[in-house]
């Protein structure tokens, strides 16, 4: 089964401290899933597990019903549902037909919690974002 590149993976700012070899343990937990043109992938308000990587067609990005972007091959979305399966803060809507890749709350945790390396860079990249959100408030 497919998964996403580790070129992919590094561009996703909770990945990008670590080293290839960890990368690849990181997509090796990921599954496949397809959706149709019309389909959910993700509702807002909705509990989330799962973070997906784009790998062909295209989403829109609504929030109290209004659209805030468009993905495409490359990007990804609910991240931050590998680590506290929170509300989704936004609808995912798949345009086209798209292939992504899905790796889920409980296929993630053990990866941190036996890896002290992806733990720490895992909190590091936190800190960053979260200094990151103090500067724009």
């Amino acid at each position: 089964m497919a998964r996403p590149s580790t070129e992919v993976l590094a561009r996703v700012p909770l990945f990008s401290g670590l080293e290839r070899r960890d990368l690849e343990r990181i997509a090796d937990s990921f599954k496949q899933r397809d959706y149709s043109a019309g389909d959910t992938i993700a509702s807002e308000g909705s509990g989330g597990a799962g973070f997906f990587v784009i790998g062909e067609g295209r989403a829109k990005v609504t929030v109290h019903g209004e659209e805030r972007t468009t993905l495409g091959p490359g990007d990804y979305f609910g991240e931050i549902a590998l680590l506290d399966e929170g509300a989704r803060t936004a609808t995912v809507t798949a345009e086209t037909d798209m292939t992504t890749y899905a790796m889920t709350f409980w296929e993630f945790r053990p990866i941190v919690e036996t890896d002290a390396r992806i733990a720490w860079k895992l909190v590091q990249a936190l800190a960053h974002r979260l200094r990151e959100a103090d500067a724009r408030s």
